[in-house]
């Protein structure tokens, strides 16, 4: 990203902020995209006015911003490590049986169901597209987005268990959902590829065990230093580290990132000798930077919805995909919630399905999978791949996320009605 652009996308960030604060008043994530999208059409409607002027020049900028890089070889590791950095080690324990389902079974069902499903409308619609694409498709739309789980759900109110799973399940199937995409993209290119389960072990094991090493060697720093500017540098090195070793070595670095944060604030608990100053500041430094990236990559998102208008039948193979997420998330949740055992803060099975279909945001994450297709697929399946991904991503966060408090109410008042009877 150039200097250039990125000042662009900063005053973008200020100036729709302050709006939606002084205005429109929505959740501030939501609001970003949401008007960067607006932002995004109004140059383009002004480029085909204008063609060759400006305006038209930074069309082309933004539709080449890089979100594939910016997130997998740039900030991706910070984000997921001030996400999980003030959760409790002894909440995972708690609920070890509901997150490793929800990461893993429904991850690896709702991949399966959405290839399924997009595939039946493939054949009706004559597009051509064979049935590993749509699984690799699947493998990129299933697993659901960390960044979008703790930025935007966590502002919402849901009760501090149904809470953690959805944040739980958003950190850690993000490495299921790449071991399928290897796996589904290596058939549909006809490369060699290792079977789905080597590839997973591969990607969470050595994930835990790098992203535990690192953490503890940075901790024994960070236990002994008096300065709070050099405790945050060193946390820095920890995640960093994590995440290099991780993309060296072929193990997910979104995992041990997640690895690190959660392990690091279990350590800071229990054997740090920060002032309470020092911890305000650490926290304080973390909050701001998860904020900045959210917000850069948020806009960076809405500018680019306009790739959508290079899908085929956009309008309608929009709606399909939607549908079909929705569909895939609905039937890979309730099968799960039959093995996953107790359901947490006294939901019956069908409102717990309910709203965490509901609450399955996508963001960031599928857009930069989407987007590393472009070197292996023809442009006409590329553009269905990355025009449905922005499709679903725009819907889950800016429709699902926008109605997400009104359909927790929903439910929780049928919840209500039913314990009264």
């Amino acid at each position: 990203m150039n200097l250039y652009l990125f000042v662009a996308i900063i005053a973008l960030v200020c100036l729709l902020g302050f709006f939606n604060e002084k205005v429109t008043k929505l959740t501030y994530e939501i609001s970003l995209m949401l008007f960067s999208v607006f932002v995004g059409g109004a140059v383009l409607l002004t480029a085909s006015v204008f063609d060759g002027t400006d305006a038209a020049t930074m069309l082309k900028q933004t539709q080449l911003i890089n979100i594939e890089s910016f997130l997998l070889e740039g900030v991706l590791c910070f984000m997921l490590f001030a996400g999980s950095c003030h959760m409790k080690l002894s909440d995972f324990k708690a609920q070890a049986r509901q997150v490793t389902v929800l990461a893993f079974v429904c991850t690896l069902l709702g991949a399966g169901f959405y290839g399924a499903l997009f595939f039946g409308a493939s054949v009706l619609l004559n597009l051509n597209l064979s049935l590993p694409v749509c699984l690799m498709f699947g493998s990129i739309i299933a697993p659901t987005d960390p960044i979008a789980a703790t930025s935007i759900l966590s502002k919402f109110g849901l009760p501090k268990n149904i809470s953690f799973l959805i944040q739980g399940e958003s950190l850690f199937n993000d490495g299921v959902g790449v071991a399928l995409f290897v796996c589904f993209s290596g058939i549909a290119t006809a490369t060699s590829s290792e079977g789905f389960f080597i590839i997973m072990l591969r990607e969470i094991i050595g994930a835990v065990l790098v992203g535990a090493a690192a953490t503890v060697l940075c901790f024994l720093l960070f236990r002994f230093t008096k300065s709070k500017t050099l405790g945050i540098f060193i946390s820095l090195l920890a995640v960093s580290l994590s995440y290099a070793v991780c993309e060296a070595c072929g193990f997910s670095g979104a995992i041990a990132s997640v690895v690190c944060g959660i392990l690091f604030s279990a350590l800071r608990s229990r054997f740090s000798r920060e002032e309470r100053e020092d911890a305000e500041t650490f926290d304080s430094f973390w909050e701001t930077l998860d904020s900045l990236f959210n917000s850069i990559l948020y806009v960076m998102l809405g500018l680019s919805f306009v790739r959508i208008l290079q899908m085929e039948h956009v309008i309608i193979l929009s709606l399909i995909a939607i549908a079909a997420n929705l569909i895939a998330r609905f039937c890979s949740l309730s099968i799960s919630s039959l093995i996953m055992g107790k359901i947490p803060d006294g939901y019956d099975r069908l409102n717990f399905v309910k709203l965490l279909t509901w609450g399955g945001l996508r963001g960031g994450l599928s857009v930069a999978l989407a987007i590393s297709t472009h070197e292996m697929l023809p442009d006409k399946t590329y553009y269905i791949i990355i025009g449905g991904t922005y499709a679903i991503v725009f819907f889950t966060t800016v429709i699902q996320g926008l109605t997400m408090k009104p359909a927790y109410n929903r439910i929780n008042g049928s919840l209500n009605q039913r314990k009264t009877k």
